[in-house]
């Protein structure tokens, strides 16, 4: 069965802060949509990029601090 979770973390580094890192690892998805990262790709870290050995696809919004999203698979 293929599980997908969506999240809107409303600031993709504080809720890394919060622990949506592990909230990712315990949840067992195979497919995870983030919304309102807030954050540009540059500004992010490997783990948030790519965790737990899954593949980031980013859309960042062009002006910085605003809305923008991710999937990850």
């Amino acid at each position: 069965m293929l599980k997908i979770i969506s999240a809107n973390v409303n600031g993709i580094r504080s809720a890394y802060k919060k622990g949506f890192y592990e909230y990712i690892a315990a949840s067992g998805a195979d497919i995870v949509c983030v919304q309102e990262l807030k954050a540009q790709e540059a500004d992010l870290s490997d783990d948030m990029k790519n965790p737990h050995g899954m593949y980031g696809y980013w859309h960042c919004a062009e002006k910085r601090g605003y809305s923008g999203v991710a999937v990850y698979s």
